[in-house]
């Protein structure tokens, strides 16, 4: 019944965004790794197939994408990609994933970021982060060539972070770029991976305390914590344009490891702030030459 109602909202509607105060709460029932990761994999496939249907969802849908309500047949989860590389984090306590996927092969790669809520085993209130050419420091193949090198394995139990501590952590590096007396539990090393630019050489002295802008707002935060990779996803509307944008955070031993970070520009090619391709010009070092880890 219910892939019948939704198959009819597809294509009559294109899969119209149905919110309703009960969307958040929709669905009950068990919310546990296994299947959270089930959500998380039929996500991959249905933006692989660019089938949405692919998703188990429940008759409350939200979609939005770039910072707007959208639809699923409009939006980039209709649209076929061959995902490179991804990474989910599952957040058994609040029942949510969150995805970052490479598509960086083919005429038109993206990079693309995605919250999710799974109650009961369905997918419901999906925000997304779409990038491609144009958008902030944008090169799908750097991006997969950093983000595969990094470990991000599992954190033994005895050592790890709570959500409450990692989600501190996420928000001191976030409320800096508004306050610089804010005490950011910096990593050394640490590594920054903006865009497709690295912000690290490699080295045990890499740094993420290397600036960022004054007075930026990061505002309506939304969280995904996993505290079994010590990892904490942030989507947020960025500085006064309020740009669609997602950090996410490695932390370990209650410092900051690792962080990514996801920018969709609108029409402003790289966010207003000069052409990449100029930009790489000045500072080659924005894309270094690093040495092949395991992660």
């Amino acid at each position: 019944m219910k892939t019948r109602f939704l198959a009819g909202i597809l294509a009559g509607a294109g899969l119209m965004a149905l919110s309703s105060p009960a969307a958040a709460q929709f669905g009950g029932g068990p919310c546990d790794r296994a299947n959270l990761q089930m959500l998380a994999d039929k996500y991959v496939q249905a933006q692989e197939e660019g089938l949405p249907l692919r998703i188990p969802m429940g008759n409350w849908v939200v979609y939005n994408e770039n910072g707007a309500l959208s639809t699923m047949s409009q939006g980039i989860l209709s649209t076929p990609l061959k995902i490179t590389w991804h990474r989910a984090l599952l957040d058994e306590k609040q029942c949510k994933v969150y995805l970052e996927m490479i598509a960086d092969q083919g005429d038109h790669p993206h990079v693309i970021a995605v919250q999710f809520n799974g109650f009961g085993g369905n997918g419901s209130n999906f925000n997304v982060i779409d990038t491609d050419k144009g958008d902030w420091l944008f090169d799908a193949a750097y991006t997969h060539k950093y983000a595969q090198m990094e470990d991000w394995s599992e954190i033994p139990p005895d050592k790890r972070e709570t959500p409450d501590q990692l989600k501190a952590a996420a928000d001191a590096y976030l409320d800096y770029f508004k306050d610089k007396s804010v005490q950011v539990p910096w990593g050394t090393p640490c590594d920054r991976l903006e865009g497709s630019a690295y912000m690290g050489k490699g080295t045990p002295q890499d740094s993420c305390n290397v600036g960022v802008p004054n007075n930026i707002a990061m505002a309506d935060r939304q969280y995904v914590i996993d505290p079994s990779i010590g990892a904490v996803d942030v989507m947020l509307k960025m500085g006064p344009e309020g740009r669609a944008d997602s950090h996410v955070f490695r932390i370990e031993n209650g410092k900051i490891r690792y962080i990514h970070t996801v920018t969709n520009c609108g029409k402003d090619d790289n966010c207003g702030l000069g052409n990449f391709a100029e930009m790489l010009k000045k500072n080659p070092g924005m894309h270094p030459d690093l040495p092949a880890k395991a992660g």
